[in-house]
């Protein structure tokens, strides 16, 4: 593809504009924090994209803990893969399936319960920089924890961890305090047209 002389200039003083923008945008941002991260939404991708940022958090040589509240049964390829990193992954699948599985809410109360005492636990634990929270808004939507107690140990949490919030429908309590919110809307999925679950994709 030839680009003309005059075009090129163009885009070359466009984008020199563009940077100069962005620099300036960036110089000024000096702060830095543990972060409260929330996926939610009813699209696919919520929990794929906090291990991503897992992945990304070991890529640097951090220590990371994982608490997953509803899934438990389930052997999943992340998991089996991150197993790879050892203990640099404290990996807590807690739950006893989908709510509709169970069919017994003070059997999920319960562990929901316990699933939220190890994550206070890995909050604590200073090694650790990242936590993801795996389908906690689930555990809350169905008020198998208390809300304001959860919000509170969230905002209380120390200075420089991250936390990762899955699931959908997230309380908007827990959206006022996260520091960035992302909601993945569903926009075609291929259960729809009659697709099962499959090894590498859902799980």
């Amino acid at each position: 593809m030839t680009i003309a002389a005059e075009e090129a200039a163009r885009h070359k003083a466009k984008m020199e504009k563009r940077k100069a923008v962005q620099d300036a945008e960036i110089a000024g941002k000096t702060i830095e924090k543990g972060l409260l991260i929330v996926n939610t939404g009813p699209g696919k991708g919520k929990s794929t994209a906090a291990f991503g940022l897992m992945l990304r958090a070991l890529g640097h040589g951090w220590r990371v803990g994982v608490v997953q509240f509803i899934k438990g049964a389930w052997e999943t390829g992340e998991r089996k893969a991150l197993d790879a990193f050892g203990d640099r992954i404290a990996w807590h699948s807690m739950g006893e399936g989908f709510t509709w599985e169970t069919q017994d809410k003070a059997r999920d109360i319960a562990a929901a319960t316990r699933a939220f005492e190890m994550a206070k636990a890995l909050m604590a634990d200073e090694s650790i920089r990242l936590l993801v929270l795996d389908e906690l808004n689930i555990a809350l939507r169905y008020d198998y924890l208390p809300l304001a107690e959860v919000v509170a140990t969230l905002r209380a949490r120390r200075p420089d961890l991250h936390v990762v919030v899955t699931g959908r429908n997230a309380k908007p309590e827990l959206i006022e305090a996260a520091d960035l919110v992302t909601e993945m809307t569903l926009v075609k999925h291929h259960f729809a047209a009659g697709v099962k679950a499959q090894a590498g994709i859902e799980f």
